[in-house]
């Protein structure tokens, strides 16, 4: 296998697979077995876009500007609050693994939601756009692209595995109990990172 391929894959895999807003989010969904395939393919196109715009130079035009991020990590900050509080408040009144498709959250409702955890986060771009955009274009005019098509590779197959895996779990969620649990933990993660934006931790 091309080593730039192999770079790009691990280190895109490295960044992607941690426990996070992102992530957690696209675990519940999967669960839920509620549009899971848009969700996936926005998380997952995002990253695409993102490591791309990181090769072509949009990484050093972020670390000029610090306010782009300051901004961000502000507004994220805020949105990652709200959601933890809304996880704690179903943590408080669990419930039932529900696959109707008439139940449940909008696709609109989703998409934004998506959209607002993969683009509100300011860590997307410090190691998405700065990070793998820096480690890419040490690879030459050729090799940035290879290693950005690894890394891509890896977003695809983790949030694919992940959003469609989740309904492995269904069985274990047919069980108020166990949404309570899952709740609570996204509450604790949402709340604590949107605690860390607000006060700048890395």
């Amino acid at each position: 296998m091309n080593p730039d391929l192999m770079a790009g894959f691990l280190s895109g895999a490295a960044l992607i697979i941690a426990i996070g807003a992102q992530n957690s989010f696209v675990l519940r969904q999967g669960i839920r077995r509620e549009h899971v395939l848009p969700i996936v393919l926005v998380c997952s196109g995002a990253d695409v876009l993102l490591i791309a715009a990181g090769i072509t130079g949009l990484g050093a035009l972020i670390q000029s500007v610090p306010f782009l991020l300051d901004a961000t990590r502000y507004g994220g900050s805020a949105f990652l609050i709200a959601y933890g509080l809304l996880a704690a408040r179903r943590a408080l009144q669990p419930q039932q693994l529900t696959v109707d498709a008439s139940v449940g959250t909008s696709l609109g409702a989703a998409m934004v939601t998506c959209l607002a955890f993969t683009f509100l986060n300011p860590h997307v771009y410090l190691d998405t756009v700065i990070l793998l955009g820096s480690l890419a274009n040490q690879c030459g005019e050729h090799g940035r692209w290879v290693f950005g098509s690894g890394a891509a590779a890896a977003s695809f197959i983790w949030f694919f595995a992940l959003g469609y895996g989740a309904r492995l779990l269904g069985p274990l969620f047919r069980k108020p109990r166990a949404w309570r649990v899952l709740d609570s933990l996204i509450a604790v993660i949402m709340l604590g990172l949107g605690i860390m934006l607000l006060l700048g931790e890395n």
